[in-house]
């Protein structure tokens, strides 16, 4: 007789063996082999009648939403006692969740407990929960939480192992899903999942997560702190606290002027903080974190690690910058940055590479003929002088941020010389004013116009211009026409030198 069974690939017959005649032992409980025995001679695989009716195809355990399949062991540790799994078989899950364990704790029966005797078998832990008594629960957090057992209402009670110091409140024991649907972070369902290993990085908010329990997508590789996946979000409308991960805290919306105090800034738009416009404020003792909700549904969900064409050896995350640290710099426009906002910067330890907000968005990376970095084309900046006309650059240019080189977009060798715009009807040439006041002019409090925008402009810059009508145009306002001229150069240039 031949059976085909997931514990092997191929086909088991069925035999007696005889116990004086065997020196062949069971595959999975590791006994000698007398009576009846599954096997495959070519493999030399065996294992007894009774331990292949144990060892079933597919499971369903307490411990995990999903069914699992028989398998031998490909993690060191178990995902429900966290013990190490020495046996030749275990279960793991059957569709993409990196969950594995035991074949014991896979089969484990469940016991039920009168209310009695004050324990509960819950699927977050391997042991049975006990009430604990409540002079204890000030020295106890819970594990879902995070909060001291006795913050918790009078109502809820804690229940835990004293052996692995696991405690939970009531409510957050009953609240807990198995998974989530539909989560904000993620669109594909999230499952609750107990493991033994550190090192995992939570993709909310960045932290390691401890061993113990997490949300993952094993098909996504993605996971989450609990208390992340758990949260309120600004998506529901009666959420009063959330969480994010540019802080560390816990944000609750602010219900009263008094809230406020005297520094109400957004930190990431700048802007004062004013009702009625929703605000978030840190709900412990960071009294400068104020976030609008408007700003807060702007920024990334979750936590990301980018990477950035001007600082490309490290990812740069959105972070709150230490507060009252020494002041620090944005890489880009080299103002500093208020250690009130939030800012990109590069979470290596001697790396001090930081950016604003706004001035994080690349609008263009144009190569530099002779320069081994492409220049990343930047909106404003201070105080810094252009490397091949010597002016300051006071609008757009190019700036190469690991060699600090700056260069005004119309100093380019490809800049345009001439080109067509929308605002005129004459074609405008790259050139210095034409204006002899301008040109002598070293008066500070003069004011010199741009004719396209009819915002001021420095007089020292080049500008496209008009003979005709004498009309100046600055170059951040014929962009969109002086760009794509100059990637065609570029392109030709280099099409040109491989030949």
């Amino acid at each position: 007789m031949e059976i085909q069974h997931a514990i092997h690939p191929h086909p088991l017959s069925l035999s007696f063996i005889d116990e004086a005649n065997t020196m062949r032992w069971c595959t999975a409980c590791g006994r000698k082999l007398p009576g009846p025995t599954y096997g495959c001679e070519s493999c030399c695989f065996f294992i007894h009648k009774s331990c292949l009716g144990e060892h079933k195809a597919e499971v369903q355990c307490f411990f995990h939403p999903c069914p699992l399949i028989i398998s031998t062991p490909t993690t060191v540790s178990c995902f429900v006692c966290f013990k190490s799994i020495t046996s030749k078989f275990s279960y793991e899950c059957k569709l993409n969740c990196l969950f594995e364990t035991h074949v014991e704790c896979a089969l484990k029966p469940i016991i039920e407990y009168s209310d009695e005797e004050c324990t509960i078998q819950h699927f977050t832990h391997a042991h049975p929960l006990k009430l604990v008594d409540s002079n204890q629960k000030d020295e106890v957090i819970c594990s879902i939480c995070k909060e001291l057992c006795s913050s918790s209402s009078s109502s809820s009670s804690t229940y835990g192992c004293m052996e692995c110091k696991f405690f939970l409140h009531k409510s957050c024991m009953k609240s807990i899903p198995r998974q989530l649907s539909n989560h904000r972070i993620h669109p594909c369902t999230l499952i609750f999942i107990t493991c033994p290993y550190s090192g995992v990085e939570c993709d909310c908010c960045g932290e390691d997560i401890v061993p113990g329990m997490k949300f993952s997508c094993g098909a996504c590789d993605l996971d989450l702190h609990v208390k992340c996946a758990l949260f309120p979000t600004t998506d529901s409308e009666d959420a009063k606290e959330i969480q994010h991960f540019c802080h560390p805290h816990t944000l609750a919306l602010v219900e009263s002027d008094e809230e406020y105090g005297s520094e109400r800034r957004c930190v990431a738009c700048a802007q004062i903080c004013l009702a009625p416009a929703p605000t978030f404020r840190c709900s412990r003792s960071c009294s400068h974190f104020f976030l609008h909700k408007s700003c807060y549904v702007k920024l990334p969900y979750k936590y990301y690690k980018i990477k950035h064409p001007s600082h490309p050896d490290h990812p740069l995350t959105i972070t709150s910058l230490p507060y009252n640290d020494h002041i620090r710099t944005c890489d880009a426009c080299c103002r500093g940055i208020d250690s009130t906002l939030l800012a990109y910067s590069c979470r290596e330890y001697e790396c001090k590479f930081n950016l604003h907000l706004d001035c994080y968005k690349v609008l263009a990376s144009i190569k530099f003929s002779g320069h081994e970095h492409l220049l990343t084309l930047l909106e404003k900046t201070l105080d810094l002088s252009c490397h091949l006309c010597g002016v300051n650059c006071c609008n757009f240019f190019l700036r190469c941020m690991p060699c600090d080189i700056n260069i005004h977009l119309q100093c380019l060798p490809s800049a345009p010389k001439t080109i067509k715009h929308k605002s005129h009807l004459h074609p405008l040439t790259l050139t210095k004013s034409h204006f002899e006041y301008e040109l002598n002019s070293d008066e500070e409090e003069d004011e010199f116009y741009c004719d396209d925008c009819e915002q001021k402009r420095s007089q020292k810059e080049l500008v496209y211009y008009c003979v005709e009508c004498k009309f100046i145009a600055e170059v951040k306002c014929v962009l969109d026409e002086v760009l794509p001229l100059i990637y065609k150069k570029n392109f030709f240039e280099k099409k040109n030198s491989k030949r």
